[in-house]
């Protein structure tokens, strides 16, 4: 038995997929599926915009009874501290040199001439020059 998709069935169904996330979601989408009867990813790709891999790995979750856990904290870059240990050190060395104290006299803040691009322009230049001399 297979269903038939009408255009309200369709706009229930993506929304409703919308508004659930992660393995509640695959689960939807694989239960979904099932119940489109044979050809029912094809027809989902097609109709619905879902993804196959999500559609299987969802089927493949709701048959096994095993959810697998999504590593949204894994995802992204890292930071740059730890990518660059000495990065905050070298910009201060950077910035002194061009840094100078408020001439009213108003503040305790130094201020800086150096626009951020140019503090990585130079920063870069001397990560090139630091490569050179050490390769």
């Amino acid at each position: 038995m297979s269903i038939k998709l009408t255009d309200s069935l369709k706009k229930l169904l993506k929304q409703t997929a919308e508004q659930l996330k992660g393995a509640v979601r695959r689960k939807f989408i694989a239960q979904t599926v099932m119940a489109l009867g044979q050809g029912g990813q094809s027809l989902a790709e097609q109709e619905l915009g879902w993804n196959r891999v999500t559609i299987s790995k969802g089927i493949k979750e709701l048959k096994s009874g095993i959810t697998c856990v999504d590593n949204y904290q894994g995802r992204g870059r890292y930071k740059a501290e730890e990518k660059l240990p000495n990065l905050l050190e070298d910009i201060k060395k950077l910035v002194d040199s061009q840094s100078q104290i408020d001439p009213s006299f108003k503040s305790q803040r130094l201020y800086t001439r150096l626009s951020a691009t140019e503090v990585r322009h130079q920063y870069s230049l001397i990560t090139v020059r630091s490569l050179i001399l050490s390769g």
